[in-house]
């Protein structure tokens, strides 16, 4: 398994491999065969990846937001997720 824990900036790894490095993570974790405090290192570098990835998805979600207004006003567009339609404002 690589050294996991002491990865790139996060700043700098693309949202791919942010992905990957937190499956690996994951990974790693499931086995249950690494250290405690191993594993704490881990489940924070995955905390820490977790939040990058979301703010990130997050700011994805506005700048597509920006792209389907039209007219000056935002159209409320479904979006699916797993063979369901979900509106912007559901949850």
């Amino acid at each position: 398994m690589p050294n996991i824990g002491k990865g790139a900036s996060l700043s700098k790894m693309t949202f791919e491999q942010l992905m990957a490095e937190f499956e690996k993570i994951v990974a790693e974790l499931e086995e249950g065969q690494t250290p405690l405090e191993k594993s704490i290192e881990l489940f924070e570098r995955g905390m820490q990846i977790s939040a990058e990835g979301s703010r990130r998805l997050d700011e994805a979600e506005k700048k597509i937001h920006i792209l389907i207004e039209q007219n000056g006003r935002a159209e409320k567009v479904p979006f699916e997720t797993g063979g369901e339609t979900q509106y912007e404002d559901e949850e």
